[in-house]
């Protein structure tokens, strides 16, 4: 009878052992599940998903067939004359949806997937006008277009005319497409560099190809400065008591090519300049420079010699 009972109770013990392992590893598929899905939502979200989250019926504007997608080879297909911009910025993918409504503007969605939260801040600040709006990050709303970056997506939402109803939409379009994007992306840490007074926080260029660095500030024609995707890029426009000025910082791999780029830049530009000593142009502004390798610091356009001096002495020496 006692074995019988032993046996009985262990048994039971058995069980319970077996059933708790169990309850053990469904939780650990269960917690495991939700933190791939978290991980997949940040990391792997595709612009074809993000577009599931976005209703295709907005108060009365729906869309107009299927969404358009569109890579680097063929985002000339959509945007003629326009696409060199994405692509100077990585494009990965982009998507676009058209709404119209019976007796509204048309409204168009574009979502670019730039592969990084660095380009797709790039290619937000290519284009700074408008005003501050919360919406995604760094919003801006202009009439009838609004834009903005979140994690490695751009995102524009253009009203081919804007109404009160239009510019409502608009905005509630972005707010929802924003939302659909769980993680925040985190600004070149170039930007850290740049000095802080009188820095102009509209007027910062983030790039790496020296064809968007020439839309903004000419040099030349050829890449004097071997901006290529290993060389961060930025311009900033600064407004100082000793005066107005640019700061362009150029952040290389090496001593090496920051150093030849230092050479290019005073052959071509600045033949008769000294690292850190003004010299007046032809036009009748500054420039200086200064190598912090592996950073090559430049002001441009600076309306005094102090201003261009005293910009340039603010560089962080590395």
């Amino acid at each position: 009878m006692g074995d019988a009972v032993t046996r009985c109770d262990g048994d039971i013990v058995l069980r319970k052992r077996i059933l708790f392992g169990w309850l053990f590893v469904a939780a650990v598929v269960i917690v495991g599940g939700v933190l791939i899905m978290n991980l997949n939502h940040t990391t792997s979200l595709s612009v074809e998903i993000l577009m599931q989250h976005v209703p295709t019926n907005i108060d009365g504007w729906r869309a107009t067939g299927r969404d358009r997608y569109y890579d680097a080879d063929t985002i000339f297909d959509y945007i003629d004359g326009g696409g060199e911009v994405y692509r100077a910025y990585n494009l990965r993918r982009c998507a676009a949806r058209r709404y119209e409504h019976s007796s509204g503007p048309e409204i168009v969605l574009d979502v670019f997937d730039l592969g990084s939260a660095s380009d797709a801040f790039g290619v937000f600040t290519h284009d700074l006008d408008g005003d501050p709006v919360s919406i995604g990050q760094d919003g801006r709303y202009r009439p009838g277009w609004l834009s903005f970056w979140k994690n490695r997506f751009f995102v524009s939402i253009y009203a081919m005319e804007e109404t009160d109803a239009s510019a409502r939409i608009v905005r509630e379009l972005g707010r929802t497409v924003a939302a659909a994007i769980a993680d925040e992306g985190r600004r070149p840490e170039l930007l850290a560099a740049l000095p802080d007074e009188g820095q102009q926080t509209n007027r910062i260029r983030y790039l790496h190809h020296h064809l968007i660095l020439n839309y903004h500030y000419y040099l030349a024609d050829k890449n004097i400065l071997d901006i290529d995707d290993t060389t961060p890029t930025v311009l900033a426009t600064y407004r100082r008591s000793a005066g107005q000025a640019q700061l362009l910082l150029v952040r290389y791999p090496s001593t090496e090519r920051c150093r030849a780029a230092a050479r290019q830049w005073v052959e071509h530009y600045v033949p008769e300049s000294v690292a850190v000593t003004p010299v007046q142009l032809e036009n009748g502004s500054w420039t200086a420079w200064r190598i912090a390798d592996p950073l090559l610091a430049i002001v441009l356009e600076a309306e005094t010699a102090a201003a261009a001096e005293t910009l340039l002495a603010d560089v962080p020496a590395k």
